[in-house]
């Protein structure tokens, strides 16, 4: 089992959000896991069998969450929330099955007021679910063609506490800002 767990919860495979996810886990792999490949969980993948009792494919997801050491949770932002399908598999696992994970919540929406207030909605699920809630990353979609740069500033000050955690999801949202002005300057 992979110690970074990346968990996508949009209901598409491959969207914007699972970019930012997989990005992000990567960049935290090459920190704290020895480069180690962080396993992949496409939510919108386990279909039907989300709600199935006994599903396979559902259970072997739930497992790669419990035996992870770092959970990447990302969704976009529905209905100024976090998606109903990452609820559904969230939902199935057992009160404090987080308990001893870092989890990151990162968050996509049009507008950074959405995204924040999914990113803290989400924040109070894991944190329910036991989790030790790293600083969030909210992202908005005009700042996703930076994932790379976004990812490698948030991972640069990962794990190193509370305030370190702040800082890179500050320096994170810095570095699309940054890269959104140069963009603006250089097509103007």
């Amino acid at each position: 089992m992979s110690r970074i767990v990346v968990v996508s919860g949009n209901p598409r495979a491959g969207s914007r959000t699972s970019v930012l996810a997989n990005a992000v886990g990567a960049a935290l792999a090459g920190r704290v896991a020895a480069g180690e490949e962080p396993a992949v969980i496409e939510v919108g993948a386990l279909g039907a069998g989300l709600l199935t009792p006994g599903d396979e494919a559902t259970a072997a997801a739930l497992e790669a969450v419990k035996a992870a050491e770092v959970l990447v949770i990302a969704t976009p932002t529905y209905k100024g929330s976090y998606t109903g399908v990452l609820k559904v598999l969230l939902d199935n696992l057992p009160a404090q099955a987080l308990a001893g994970k870092r989890a990151v919540p990162v968050v996509t929406a049009g507008v950074a007021p959405q995204a924040a207030a999914a990113e803290a909605l989400l924040r109070q699920l894991l944190t329910e679910l036991g989790a030790d809630v790293a600083a969030g990353l909210p992202v908005v979609e005009s700042d996703l063609p930076e994932t790379a740069a976004i990812a490698e500033k948030y991972a640069a000050g990962f794990g190193a506490g509370p305030a370190a955690d702040s800082a890179a999801s500050s320096a994170a949202s810095s570095a699309a800002d940054s890269a959104a002005s140069s963009a603006a300057s250089s097509a103007a």
